[in-house]
């Protein structure tokens, strides 16, 4: 699925004589990096966002953005689309500026204890505090080791699939034994929209990471012979007039087999990547972010990290513990951008001035 455009988020990033000054600069905007702009919008701290991607939602758009998370507290199901609809719904008062299609390449500490911040566009800050949401890093798919394959990336060999209708109708290898390359099989071989001509699915072994729903329906379509499954690694490629036209296929017993196809989709997982932030000078265990547990701060003062690119003892790579961390690291950050200010915990039920942030009428109880 392509990810939908969100009609309230552009990216603002236009032209900008000199660095932007501002409060807080937030690396990332996937769910947690989207709640952490309303945590620091409460205490009346405007953010700058920037993403790689050229939309908001990370991981829950690039990834799921169609499959149900029922783990959101009072939302007993939800999408990943319709979890990053109305996270950017939730913040819209507080008018948070969007950098998309960038990320971070250059961050250092200035002598008045502020940060210079660069992207890959040369869009440049001067920040007070910084919050790192950036998932895992970035992710970049496991690839294909066939010599000469990648030159067919994008027109017959495919990692995602974002646009499904691009491959009805055609005779489709996928490689992958996850769930990903189960749930597009299916998706593939069942009545729809999307049907395609064919579908072989091809894995090294004829045990699977997916969920077991999945491997039993595959096996059922097999045997209906709806599809087919083949144990064995993409070992080469045959091509004529400069297009692909069937996969080599070496099984376990050593015999290659030549599988003819239009399109081939490998699903080999995402590698996370922490990219530029390896070198900003933030203490790292196995590529994650060194954080306390008391406001979610790294090694720099000034610099949080909140989400699954932290790590602290008990740390559990949920989205709503990501909620959790981003309304600690907002009371963090404060002290550093108003630091004459003392700031007390309200609740959005009854604090007056709250309500008025939020642009919402104070309700009158009887």
């Amino acid at each position: 699925m392509e990810p939908q455009a969100n009609p309230e988020v552009t990216d603002t990033a236009r032209h900008h004589d000199g660095p932007i000054e501002t409060d807080a600069v937030i690396v990332g905007a996937g769910p947690v990096g989207l709640f952490q702009v309303f945590e620091l919008g409460l205490l009346e701290i405007k953010a700058h966002v920037i993403d790689s991607l050229a939309y908001p939602g990370g991981q829950c758009i690039e990834l799921y953005p169609d499959k149900p998370i029922y783990d959101i507290p009072a939302v007993p199901v939800c999408t990943g689309q319709e979890l990053t609809d109305n996270l950017l719904k939730q913040i819209e008062p507080f008018g948070a500026t969007f950098h998309l299609g960038q990320e971070v390449t250059v961050v250092s500490k200035r002598d008045d204890d502020r940060f210079d911040v660069e992207t890959s566009k040369g869009t440049r800050f001067v920040t007070k505090t910084i919050f790192i949401a950036a998932g895992v890093g970035s992710f970049q798919p496991r690839t294909l080791k066939v010599d000469g394959i990648e030159r067919f990336d994008g027109t017959q060999l495919f990692y995602r699939v974002k646009n499904p209708a691009q491959f009805a109708g055609k005779n489709l290898v996928i490689v992958g034994g996850g769930d990903s390359a189960l749930d597009w099989a299916l998706n593939f071989v069942q009545e729809g929209s999307h049907k395609a001509e064919s579908v072989i699915l091809v894995h090294r072994r004829d045990g699977f990471r997916a969920a077991p729903a999945s491997v039993a329906k595959m096996r059922e379509l097999c045997e209906a012979y709806e599809m087919q499954f083949i144990v064995g690694q993409v070992t080469g490629f045959d091509e004529a007039d400069g297009r692909m036209t069937a996969v080599k296929v070496t099984g376990g017993d050593g015999v290659t087999r030549v599988v003819p196809m239009d399109m081939l989709l490998v699903f080999f997982g995402l590698s996370p990547k922490l990219g530029p932030i390896a070198d900003w000078g933030l203490q790292i265990e196995r590529k994650q972010l060194v954080v306390d547990t008391e406001k979610f701060e790294t090694s720099v003062p000034g610099i949080f990290a909140v989400g699954d690119i932290n790590t602290y003892p008990g740390k559990k790579k949920l989205i709503l513990s990501g909620f959790h961390e981003a309304a600690l690291a907002a009371f963090g950050a404060a002290p550093y951008i108003f630091p004459e200010k003392k700031i007390h915990l309200q609740y959005t039920t009854t604090s007056p001035k709250l309500h008025k942030v939020l642009g919402v009428e104070t309700p009158v109880f009887d």
